[in-house]
């Protein structure tokens, strides 16, 4: 549940972030109801899944013997650092070969990867994320540690609630890799251009924030999945 504003920590307790904060204090009920919906649809997506998933695991040991999960830290609620589960799409050490970021032509991704990256299934292992309760079905996506260092203080907001496994930011910017593809320095260019960008769509969410809208988010990230296309413009 929603921490009371005193039990925050010291650097989420801002100015920037106390709207957002007192948004949420009064839904309550949603959030309780939000966390019943996460759990109980991600152990019935885990058992349907399950086969699945072994035959992915399969494949991607197959092809280059390197592990199947691939477990970066991420950030979350308060500040919280946990290792993200996710289907291991690129060459075992690709975080020593490029940056955090992923772009569209990325050679560190593998065969396997690409098709994996391109239909989200990488990040059905995030379902335990979500059962553990790190992540929620629909939330800010969670970034690398690097990056929720360089927080603006008004983004710290969107730490009020888990990381999510989609988002409407997610929706809108499903291709970003393509967008960094041509960047020079592409750490720089998410930080100061694709970040703050994304950052208004977060925000946005928290401010409109209730449990139809994740359901309409959810059905909109399967839209885009399969080929949908969505302005990036905050509405």
């Amino acid at each position: 549940m929603l921490k009371k504003w005193e039990n925050l920590p010291d650097f989420m307790r801002v100015d920037e972030v106390r709207p957002y904060w007192e948004i949420l204090n009064k839904k309550r009920v949603q959030l309780l109801l939000k966390r019943f919906f996460d759990f109980s649809v991600a152990i019935i997506l885990l058992i349907i899944l399950a086969l699945p998933m072994l035959i992915v695991s399969i494949l991607i040991k197959s092809e280059d013997h390197g592990p199947v999960l691939y477990r970066q830290e991420r950030v979350t609620r308060y500040g919280k650092h946990f290792r993200i589960h996710k289907f291991r799409t690129m060459v075992v050490n690709a975080d020593k070969l490029g940056t955090t970021v992923t772009v569209g032509e990325d050679s560190r991704i593998t065969k396997i990867g690409r098709k994996l990256r391109k239909y989200r299934i990488d990040e059905f292992p995030q379902l335990l994320d979500v059962i553990k309760g790190d992540m929620s079905f629909v939330g800010t996506r969670p970034e690398a540690v690097k990056y929720v260092e360089k927080y603006k203080p008004e983004y710290n907001a969107t730490l009020l609630m888990p990381a999510g496994i989609t988002s409407e930011a997610s929706i809108r910017y499903k291709d970003e890799d393509k967008l960094l593809n041509a960047a020079d320095d592409v750490d720089r260019v998410y930080v100061e251009d694709v970040l703050p960008e994304k950052m208004k769509w977060n925000l946005a969410s928290i401010l409109r924030f209730r449990l139809l809208g994740d359901l309409q988010t959810m059905v909109r990230t399967v839209l885009a999945v399969l080929g949908k296309e969505y302005l990036n413009e905050v509405d």
